[in-house]
């Protein structure tokens, strides 16, 4: 979705990523259900753009009754691009349907109206995944309703678009590359990474996800493919001279890259008023202003014996700059000073304020408050107002530090045994030297947790003959630990009485043996089966010893 939009609309944005990560986390099934919640938003926002391009096509038409052959050529590439989104957008439609259909075993004609409220298969992970992308999610499926065909036609729904502006007698260039810009990044499908390995857009979107997720990803993509139609239906628009605004009231605006700085850095910032253009350079004093003395005629100016302090103006900015050698808010303000073409000025006041903050730095466990030895740790460090690439970080002796390749900003920390503590610390680049920030993050380092051995899905308890023999061996896994890590069973021996004759037999790796299988298959019912001596082999290379699994055969 494009990173514009109302207050709303990005709060939809940041639940949605929110729950997305959320659900790569493992956490409960409970939390598809705020999917839905996210997916109504999505419709009422698409619902927005369908009433802006109303308005906008509303417009076109009172502009083609003005001056139809000035204007024509625009308005038929405008129903041209009313045509493609209408297109797009129906078969993502049909696919969320096809999904629902298939996924929830319902009837297509209920498929098709179904709210996803009322969809019982919400978790469902393999039935969307099988139709979108098959069973080999690197070799996805290709064909009518399937994720990599939805792809390549949103790609060439962007070309198609981009083409056109391709006209050199009705757009200037920059209309050309401003559009060519924001509609490949408005619909950007870039490929990402997928159980550590590089995807395409296809597999990271819809690839073992469930079903209620991706219904919000499909609803989203519409959401994209509306805001591309908005925004070239607007441009055509306002290729049309017919059509330019009228601005009744002028007001001051106030552009700055930031509002929160680094101790030692320089505030930067842009004054302007807005609908000016590149020949007009108006006065711009900064001093203390009334706000509320905004409609033009009046001076805002506090003190009228003090008319401020110009700023250079170029090309209608105002180009402001400061030290920040003080902390905390720093308040500014003055007024543009336009002069009358009769004679006379008009007065427009501006006040803005920036955040100056002492050196700091930002470090997150990304999985837990720990750090785990023998294993790659993911942190991810950001330090406010510097890009990734400005910022290095290190860590205490004993351990290392390496960045993702897959993401900027994150990094793998490892721990060697008899660490107890990591203390991690961050410097910037600024222009050719590095500047330290103040302050670390330590960090706990602990052994990884014992697994635990289960039989048949069982670690205690009543477990049937038949789902004994049938699990075919001992596994281990770590119970409710948050990292995905493969523990190997090295070796373990069975006991169990046998005709009142205690019996053992041992095996290496996880299977059992035939020995082993031929001994269970004599346990007779409401008997017991021991698994001890449970030797595992860890992740961080050790091996441990686990406890002792009993295990009561009953049917």
């Amino acid at each position: 979705m494009s990173s514009g939009g109302t207050p709303r609309q990005k709060m939809i944005g940041m639940m949605y990523l929110v729950l997305t990560a959320l659900l790569a986390m493992n956490v409960s099934k409970s939390i598809l259900e705020a999917f839905v919640i996210v997916n109504e938003g999505l419709e009422r926002t698409n619902e927005n753009f369908d009433k802006k391009n109303a308005k906008l096509y509303s417009d076109f038409k009172g502009a083609l009754d003005k001056d139809p052959n000035k204007t024509k050529p625009y308005y038929d590439r405008a129903q041209t691009a009313k045509k493609l989104a209408k297109e797009l957008n129906e078969y993502i439609e049909k696919i969320k349907k096809h999904v629902i259909e298939k996924t929830d075993k319902k009837e297509k004609a209920v498929a098709d109206t179904i709210h996803l409220k009322y969809v019982d298969a919400k978790d469902n992970y393999d039935e969307p995944t099988n139709l979108l992308i098959g069973s080999e999610p690197a070799s996805p499926a290709k064909g009518e309703l399937t994720a990599l065909d939805l792809k390549n036609r949103v790609g060439k729904y962007k070309e198609e678009m981009i083409k056109l502006f391709d006209d050199k007698k009705l757009f200037l260039p920059a209309d050309k590359k401003d559009m060519e810009g924001k509609l490949k990044s408005g619909l950007d499908l870039p490929d990402g990474v997928e159980n550590g390995v590089k995807a395409g857009w296809e597999v990271v979107n819809f690839f073992h996800l469930p079903l209620a997720a991706v219904i919000v990803n499909l609803t989203a993509l519409q959401s994209q493919v509306t805001n591309a139609e908005v925004d070239v239906v607007g441009k055509l628009l306002s290729a049309v001279s017919a059509t330019d605004f009228k601005f009744d009231r002028l007001q001051a605006k106030v552009i700055a890259p930031s509002s929160v700085l680094i101790q030692g850095d320089e505030y930067k910032a842009d004054v302007l008023l807005v609908a000016s253009n590149s020949t007009s350079n108006p006065k711009i004093l900064l001093c203390a202003v009334d706000t509320s003395k905004n409609d033009g005629d009046t001076d805002p100016r506090l003190n009228k014996n003090d008319p401020g302090k110009e700023i250079p103006v170029s090309g209608g900015v105002g180009k402001y700059k400061t030290g920040t050698s003080a902390t905390g808010e720093q308040k500014w303000s003055g007024v543009i000073q336009v002069e009358k073409p009769g004679g006379g000025s008009n007065y427009y006041p501006f006040a803005a304020s920036y955040i100056v903050t002492p050196p700091a730095l930002v470090v997150s466990a990304t999985k837990m408050n720990v750090l785990y030895i023998g294993v790659p740790n993911p942190v991810d460090i950001s330090v406010p107002g510097y890009a990734p690439e400005l910022v290095t970080p290190s860590v205490s002796a004993g351990n290392s530090i390496s960045p993702d390749p897959t993401k900027k900003g994150s990094y793998v920390l490892n721990c060697t045994k008899g660490t107890k503590e990591a203390s991690v610390s961050v410097s910037v680049k600024q222009g050719s030297t590095n500047k330290a920030m103040q302050g670390a993050v330590k960090f706990r380092v602990k052994n990884l947790p014992d697994p635990i051995a289960k039989v048949g899905g069982k670690e205690s308890g009543v477990i049937t003959k038949a789902l004994l023999l049938a699990s075919g061996g001992v596994a281990a896994v770590m119970k409710d630990f948050d990292f995905d890590l493969r523990v190997t069973v090295a070796s373990y021996t069975v006991a169990l009485n046998v005709g009142g004759e205690f019996k053992t037999a041992s095996a290496t790796g996880y299977n059992f043996t035939g020995e082993i299988t031929t001994l269970l298959q004599k346990v007779k019912n409401n008997g017991r089966v021991i698994f001890e001596d449970i030797k595992v082999r860890m992740p961080d290379g050790t091996v441990r010893t686990l406890p002792t699994l009993t295990l009561k055969v009953n049917g």
